[in-house]
């Protein structure tokens, strides 16, 4: 009776724990591929490596998460605060807004309207 093949190559990446704290870290500022260049492996790698290790796909997506709530909530308090591009930048992406531009012909005039901001108290 012949004995079977025993499988031969490298083993298979696996991450401890300290690996998977950098990940989940590190996936705040780098993209998978960017996080597997940095680990020193391919992001086809990387991508197996989530599959065998559903945990290293979860600190990454928390990684991620984390940091996305943390720039929105500064949006947020910027907007809140009186950053009129911060503000317009939420509603935008949040809310729906949008700039609708209309159709001109030639026979159209423009015409200029001004702004005046005013503090709180209504002085300047």
């Amino acid at each position: 009776m012949a004995k079977p093949k025993e499988k031969t190559g490298p083993k298979p990446v696996k991450f401890d724990e300290e690996q998977i704290e950098q990940i989940e870290k590190l996936s705040a500022v780098l993209s998978k591929e960017q996080l597997a260049d940095y680990l020193g492996i391919h992001d086809d790698t990387f991508r197996a490596v989530e599959k065998r290790q559903p945990e290293v796909k979860a600190a990454f997506k928390r990684g991620k998460a984390r940091a996305i709530e943390s720039v929105a909530s500064n949006l947020v308090n910027q907007a809140q605060q009186g950053n009129i591009a911060a503000a317009i930048f939420y509603l935008k992406t949040q809310a729906g807004w949008s700039e609708a531009k209309e159709e001109s012909t030639e026979n159209d005039t423009i015409s200029r309207i001004q702004i005046e901001v005013v503090g709180a108290n209504g002085k300047d």
